[in-house]
């Protein structure tokens, strides 16, 4: 289950870069849950060159984040957005007004 989840979202930030026929296979399995000899059978191939395509994908879309680390780089947003939202959310008194002042200059420095 975890490797279908690694190759969604490898897919969702660098599927584009694939060709179509390998972004119609890499689909097939791992948003329609296909499995090789199906897709074998429909494209006219054997399992192998199936399973061979998925495997050269898996390689391209990782070699992809090995060198431009979308999906790392938007891990550490998110994380730094969560930060934001528990520092916004934290119960502060009107009166307080230093703790709003270092409360805003964290979030300045978050972003």
């Amino acid at each position: 289950m975890e490797k279908i989840v690694q190759q969604g979202i490898l897919y969702d930030f660098y599927g584009e870069l694939l060709t179509e026929h390998q972004k119609q296979v890499y689909e097939s399995v791992v948003y329609e849950n296909l499995s090789l000899g199906e897709i074998a059978d429909d494209l006219g191939v054997s399992r192998q060159a199936v399973h061979d395509l998925i495997k050269r994908c898996d390689k391209i879309l990782e070699g992809y984040e090995a060198k431009l680390g979308l999906i790392k780089r938007f891990g550490e947003v998110r994380t730094r957005i969560e930060s934001m939202e528990e520092i916004l959310n934290s119960p502060v008194k009107e009166e307080d007004r230093q703790k709003l002042l270092t409360l805003t200059g964290e979030i300045r420095e978050l972003l």
